[in-house]
């Protein structure tokens, strides 16, 4: 932590920078907190590039947080659609009813309120408080752990419990009382644009005089990389069934458990989470045989043959798909029918609609395959 006497410097500095350099985002034009929010929760683990369209599309159909809870699921999930972690989404929903029932509509300006909501963290509450409300709470992400790491030379693990304990009350003391909506901003933006994870723009940094990793040599090792969880191999197999018209068959967002009596829909618990529990093709988890168990999986459903026939299966180009730490090879047929079957709470669909972009809530794995098949 740098000494009392520099913290008027430093924030001096990195206030300036930031307030000359900062880049003009959507989310910047003003300190709505639902906007803030909303771009807080789509930013997570997604490139701020990849975001901005997905964030004017969302606010244009969703304008507020009445709007957003009104609506249905389906419609929040298709436009979130590509961006991927669906959870996120729901997550977003689900606050956002529970600040229409609670809190009249407003987003609310107490912390342990905030922290109430689902899907939002120590970080996120801190973000939209600080950003939207002007309150004195230091932000801790990924960006501003590494700035702190480097100012204050810390190795190891910084996500280890005690090492991100001691950053969050580093960011407290570095925050600046006098305007802690620019300072949180300023550090996460020096993190993202000039501290970053490779080859840090040292030259550039406007609070380089104080970083010790600097002065040391070891910026480029700070901060210590993470161990990553293994990769898990996956492989599916994916029917696209399809008749004369070019249409095609969808099962609906899967559930784990059957209701008794319900028809077969339900999927393994791995199909369920790597088609984000969306709209999706039929899909099975292989063990042994993709096409027989593919084919089992079908039969069950109740897709038939013409008479005295067998389902045809036309094997199609491979695709891959990852999912966090899930390295998932698709295995899709193209199955071809007279006409489709008639199966309560599935859709039919053209397959050009999913290769463009659909009305429905698909994942993208469901899009890489009607991209395979189209």
């Amino acid at each position: 932590m740098p000494e009392s006497r520099d913290l008027a410097e430093i924030r001096k500095r990195l206030l300036g920078w930031f307030r000359k350099y900062r880049r003009e985002l959507p989310w910047r034009l003003n300190k709505d907190p639902y906007r803030i929010w909303l771009s807080e929760i789509m930013l997570q683990q997604t490139r701020v590039a990849a975001v901005i369209p997905y964030y004017e599309r969302f606010l244009e159909r969703f304008p507020d947080i009445r709007a957003l809870a009104e609506a249905p699921e389906e419609e929040v999930l298709r436009l979130w659609s590509g961006l991927g972690y669906y959870s996120r989404a729901r997550n977003l929903q689900r606050a956002a009813l529970q600040i229409v029932a609670k809190h009249g509509g407003q987003f609310p300006r107490a912390l342990d309120e905030a922290l109430a909501l689902p899907g939002i963290g120590s970080y996120t509450a801190a973000a939209i408080l600080s950003i939207a409300f002007g309150a004195k709470h230091a932000v801790l992400d990924g960006n501003v752990a590494r700035v702190l790491a480097r100012l204050d030379a810390v190795q190891g693990d910084l996500r280890e419990h005690g090492r991100w304990r001691s950053l969050q009350k580093s960011a407290d003391k570095l925050l600046d009382p006098k305007s802690p909506s620019d300072w949180n901003e300023a550090m996460m933006e020096l993190g993202a644009m000039v501290c970053t994870p490779r080859s840090p723009q040292c030259l550039l940094c406007p609070v380089a005089d104080f970083c010790r990793a600097r002065r040391l040599g070891l910026a480029d090792i700070i901060p210590e990389k993470r161990k990553k969880r293994a990769t898990v191999e996956v492989t599916l197999a994916a029917g696209v069934l399809l008749d004369g018209h070019g249409r095609t068959l969808l099962l609906p967002p899967p559930q784990t458990r059957r209701e008794h009596g319900a028809p077969r829909i339900a999927a393994h618990e791995d199909v369920a989470v790597l088609v984000s529990r969306m709209w999706h093709f039929p899909t099975v988890s292989v063990r042994n045989d993709a096409a027989s168990e593919l084919r089992e999986f079908l039969v069950e459903l109740g897709v038939r043959a013409a008479r005295n026939s067998k389902l045809r299966f036309e094997p199609l180009s491979r695709a891959r798909h990852t999912v966090t730490y899930r390295a998932v090879k698709i295995l899709p047929y193209r199955v071809v029918l007279a006409r489709l079957p008639r199966i309560a709470g599935t859709k039919v669909v053209f397959l050009s609609e999913l290769v463009a972009r659909s009305t429905l809530a698909v994942s993208n794995l469901t899009r890489k395959i009607a991209q395979v098949a189209g």
